[in-house]
């Protein structure tokens, strides 16, 4: 990572005040975090910067992703003014698309489960989750499959169990999504975005 030697005196120059000040009970965090930005902007100029587009909807706006060429790992993403669609603005969830990514420290990485009426949390496998919710969805269409409506027709549904799908989801998962509902014979399908 280079640095120039105004950005090295300006640096050098806003620790050293922070350091004569700090025994004078002068508040430091403006001036720390000053230099976080500081700091995430080289990190951001010395990366490898790519373009790409976002997933969510069928727009397609444009994004540059900057990644770590040390570790490889995405350290910011942001609109791409030279795309020909959003000009480098971008949407909630494509600026929210960054939280998405291996960065995001609170993204939830073991499954935590917590049972009726309790109130504290547990650590679950994944492979206990999954055959939980399989148990749940089976038992709920065993008990409650509609197989005939009142004239007698065939219909083959579920009125026990809806479906609502998520805004951080593309298109082509949203539509997985519904071919999975509508094969489990749901018919309370809603989407996130309409409500």
């Amino acid at each position: 990572m280079e640095i120039t030697r105004r950005g090295f005196l300006s640096l050098s120059g806003v620790i050293g005040s922070g350091l004569v000040l700090s025994p004078l009970g002068i508040d430091l965090k403006p001036m720390m975090a000053y230099a976080e930005e500081l700091n995430k902007m080289n990190r951001i100029k010395a990366a490898k910067q790519s373009t790409t587009v976002c997933s969510y909807c069928s727009v397609g706006c444009g994004l540059i992703c900057s990644v770590d060429k040390l570790t490889g790992k995405i350290i910011n993403m942001e609109g791409d003014p030279d795309h020909p669609i959003n000009e480098g603005s971008l949407c909630a969830k494509g600026a929210g698309l960054f939280d998405t990514t291996e960065a995001n420290k609170h993204r939830l990485k073991k499954v935590l489960y917590r049972a009726p009426m309790s109130d504290k949390w547990e650590e679950k496998e994944m492979d206990w989750a999954l055959k939980r919710i399989a148990r749940l969805v089976k038992d709920t269409r065993d008990k409650g499959f509609v197989t005939k409506n009142a004239k007698g027709e065939l219909v083959n549904r579920c009125e026990n169990i809806g479906h609502l799908g998520s805004s951080n989801v593309d298109n082509e998962e949203c539509w997985l999504m519904s071919v999975k509902a509508r094969a489990l014979g749901l018919i309370y399908i809603d989407h996130q975005a309409r409500v």
